[in-house]
């Protein structure tokens, strides 16, 4: 009987404990929206991962905010790079009580659901790169990385100066990003006295590129620029080679600095093909190189292209709050608005828009497989 009672005390005492250690925790729940299925999944699941490795350290740190632990939970959706099923994502985030969002990835996307993390008082740190994402001056919509303009006005310097450009073909997918920094592109080309030969359109969905590489093929560029996605700008990296078009340059934004490009694009993809990307090379900034083999050791590859800023982003969040001694994504909008972070990928601090104050884009091209860097600015 004595036995019987110990245990039941024992078992209450536990419980209280417990009760007692939860309640010290202060749950903060960070949602993910990205394409987890279709052509561009394996850049949601990178960022989702980046985000995860985040999540994962910080809970180790186990930071306190007052006398509460911060407990970080991870939320991921498949947005599907689709307009409509990002405003639904959206809208399920906020009634699941998600105060912070990394993403949307596609600027069609980030556009309409930006209204909706506002509306319901959310903070969204996207790497969606048109600039009508920040136009709107919502106090919690963050440009984690350069946007169209700055990625654009980059490739176009260097197709002049750097790759002695005289005439360019452009080619966008019709989709927000891929429209917006094919149009920085070519304004900035013709400033730096690149002469733009035509505008053709295909789509996110496209595989055969043929009628619009031969009307450009007949106008003898030296380079086509395509605003669009690696799942793209592989086949039409092969078909350039299968047109005879080997000499001419196939240029592009950060979109194409992924190594799905080389996956997808085999042979066909080298130094014939470069992209321009936010930020530094990975491998030359401080924390870099061990950022890499974290990732590696817990996802078995290589990141891709914005792994490393979903990672600094979170932990940038997580350091504001700690900062403004609260969880309220209000007031840690404020806070990040004022302070500057040292990330993996370089340094974060935003301007009263939404974006980067100060940020590097450097041009690749591909050798080996492997992104090559060219030149920075």
């Amino acid at each position: 009987m004595a036995s019987t009672i110990n245990t039941v005390a024992l078992a209450a005492i536990l419980l209280a404990t417990a009760t007692s250690t939860l309640a010290q925790d202060q749950v903060v729940r960070i949602g993910v929206s990205g394409p987890l299925s279709g052509a561009n999944a394996f850049a949601g699941k990178d960022d989702e991962n980046g985000v995860r490795l985040a999540v994962e350290e910080l809970n180790a740190q186990k930071l306190k905010v007052g006398a509460k632990t911060l407990k970080f939970e991870l939320l991921s959706e498949d947005d599907q790079g689709d307009p409509k099923a990002g405003v639904s994502v959206a809208q399920k985030f906020a009634d699941a009580g998600v105060k912070f969002v990394l993403g949307p990835y596609n600027s069609g996307v980030a556009i309409p659901a930006s209204r909706v993390y506002n509306d319901a008082g959310i903070l969204m740190s996207t790497v969606g790169t048109s600039p009508k994402i920040t136009q709107a001056r919502y106090p919690n919509v963050f440009r984690i990385v350069a946007s169209d303009s700055q990625v654009g006005a980059s490739m176009a310097s260097y197709a002049a100066k750097g790759l002695k450009i005289k005439t360019v073909g452009v080619i966008d997918d019709r989709t927000a990003f891929g429209q917006g920094i094919a149009d920085e592109f070519a304004k900035q080309a013709r400033t730096a006295g690149v002469s733009v030969a035509g505008r053709e359109f295909t789509t996110d969905k496209a595989s055969d590129f043929s009628a619009v590489l031969t009307a450009f093929r007949a106008k003898k560029v030296d380079a086509i620029f395509f605003g669009g996605y690696a799942p793209q700008a592989a086949p039409m990296a092969r078909q350039m080679k299968q047109l005879g078009m080997a000499n001419v340059r196939l240029l592009g934004g950060d979109t194409l600095c992924s190594p799905e490009m080389a996956k997808l694009g085999g042979d066909a993809v080298g130094e014939n093909v470069m992209c321009a990307q936010a930020g530094a090379m990975l491998d030359k900034q401080a924390g870099g190189p061990a950022f890499k083999a974290r990732y590696k050791r817990r996802f078995q590859h290589d990141p891709d292209v914005y792994a490393p800023s979903f990672y600094d982003q979170t932990m940038f969040i997580a350091k504001t709050i700690q900062a403004a001694n609260t969880t309220d994504a209000g007031a840690v909008g404020k806070q990040l608005h004022t302070m500057t972070y040292q990330g993996v990928a370089g340094t974060y601090g935003y301007d009263a828009s939404g974006n980067l104050k100060k940020t590097a884009v450097t041009v690749y091209s591909f050798k080996g497989g492997q992104l090559a860097p060219l030149a920075n600015y």
